[in-house]
């Protein structure tokens, strides 16, 4: 399919989409305009729609308090057993490493409206495009745009309910359709997560010339949403299709490898990059550093760290883990337990404005489809052996032993925990999302030190913002908040 090349519009698409797409701050209850505005003019041409998709991604990875530009690792870390908030005073943040939120938190209200602020932006483009009728918007602009908002779309949802649990689903900008939305089964939205990444799929470019001469990752492609399949598949515990997927990705060996250096993954030419989003360089606070570069690395004054690694997370690593000293570096301005913190990104606070970065937000990685598959291995979908095969791939990398293939399946999927919990810490909460869905989170939770007193299981689920609920009576609050 023919497409044309793209770069991501950072600066300035305010201009083209300020009277349209970002002008929502409610997804759910504030009325959102839907004009001719929107299909008669920012879809009129290519490149008008195609600067319309680019301002989504830079209100992801641009937008303050947003479940995309770090909130999500961080707020969930915390939840977890890998971060503990060492920052400012801020009754709101320290409630998540003992997991003692409250319903009035301000950041889950900032991810739950900053994810349906991005649907709406997805939808936008959705319908405007299907509303175009102009003869300047061609048809292979409008096949791949479309199925990026959808991949997108689906992107959300998938956290949104991960976080949240049951969810309002909306697919349309009509406020008198969004307006008093029930609660959605997750089952359903999962349904639906399904249904726009298989059509995105099928849609999307297959390499990454579309994002221009330098092929940079930063648009997602057919991979990406494949990589996104193969983790809804093991979610929801289909393992045969969530296999398939994974393999699909690690078998194009002409785009994706494990770099030999952990310190390589996450640069801009990282070949175990599946989707990374382009952040800006001229913002007074993050100039060109990413966003967990920006929130994990010390203060370039004080050395102080806000975020830092449990004991628990660093005992989990082996003697010799090269993730251990490539991704986890130690401040010794603070005498303190927790001086440990997260370092896979190395550009932070101090990195001047305006100049080009050498790291861009990872999205989607390779590693992270070897432990998909060999999860699914273990639970029926390949094999013991297979299994650990992958797990090696993975363990290979990070220059510790590999596992022995006398291995029973039960401490095969103990070994897949622990990898995945070393491997992807600090990164769009997996361990959080591990814990829950495979029940392990009320054990491995309530029995550490920093967590006293456990407040309950219910806080395995974030609070439904109350200004939600109150505007709209047909959402009922989680349980017990």
């Amino acid at each position: 399919m023919h497409i044309h090349k793209r770069s991501i519009v950072l600066a300035g698409f305010s201009l083209v989409m300020g009277a349209g797409l970002l002008s929502c701050k409610k997804m759910v209850t504030v009325p959102l305009p839907v004009n001719s505005i929107t299909s008669e003019e920012m879809f009129k041409t290519d490149a008008q729609a195609m600067t319309s998709m680019a301002g989504v991604y830079t209100q992801m990875v641009n937008g303050s308090l947003n479940f995309s530009n770090g909130y999500t690792t961080m707020l969930t870390g915390m939840s977890a057993d890998e971060l503990f908030y060492f920052g400012a005073a801020d009754a709101n943040m320290a409630g998540f490493a003992p997991n003692q939120l409250l319903e009035t938190n301000s950041y889950t209200s900032a991810v739950w409206a900053s994810s349906y602020k991005t649907i709406y932006n997805a939808n936008s483009v959705i319908e405007g495009i299907a509303a175009s009728e102009s003869s300047s918007l061609s048809d292979s602009v409008r096949k791949q745009l479309t199925a990026e908002a959808k991949f997108i779309r689906a992107f959300c949802y998938f956290y949104l309910t991960n976080l949240f649990g049951d969810v309002p689903l909306v697919k349309t900008v009509d406020f008198n359709k969004t307006r008093y939305m029930s609660r959605t089964p997750v089952n359903e939205v999962y349904d639906q997560i399904i249904e726009d990444l298989t059509e995105a799929q099928e849609l999307l470019s297959a390499d990454y010339a579309i994002s221009g001469a330098a092929k940079e990752r930063i648009l997602p492609t057919q991979w990406a949403a494949t990589a996104l399949l193969a983790r809804v598949y093991l979610f929801k515990g289909e393992y045969a299709n969530a296999a398939e997927q994974a393999s699909a990705v690690i078998a194009n060996t002409s785009l994706f490898s494990l770099e030999a250096d952990p310190l390589n993954v996450f640069l801009i030419k990282s070949r175990e990059a599946i989707w990374q989003m382009k952040q800006g360089t001229t913002d007074a606070g993050y100039k060109n550093s990413t966003p967990e570069g920006f929130n994990f690395l010390p203060n370039s004054t004080t050395g102080v760290v806000r975020y830092c690694l449990t004991p628990e997370l660093l005992n989990t690593f082996e003697t010799g883990d090269r993730r251990r000293t490539a991704w986890v570096s130690r401040t010794t301005t603070v005498a303190s337990g927790y001086n440990y913190y997260p370092h896979k990104y190395k550009l932070g606070p101090s990195t001047f404005s305006n100049n080009p970065s050498t790291e861009y937000y990872m999205m989607l990685r390779l590693a992270e489809m070897y432990l998909i598959r060999a999860e699914a291995a273990a639970n029926g979908a390949g094999g013991i052996a297979a299994a650990i095969a992958d797990l090696n791939v993975i363990r290979n990398r990070a220059n510790v032993p590999a596992l022995p293939t006398t291995l029973a399946q039960a401490q095969v999927i103990t070994a897949v925990a622990r990898e995945r919990q070393v491997e992807l810490f600090a990164e769009w909460g997996h361990r959080w999302f591990d814990l829950k869905r495979t029940n392990k989170a009320h054990d491995v939770l309530s029995a550490m030190s920093s967590k006293q007193p456990w407040a309950g299981d219910y806080q395995l689920l974030y609070p439904i913002p109350p200004f939600e609920i109150q505007v709209n009576p047909r959402l009922v609050q989680n349980a017990e908040y």
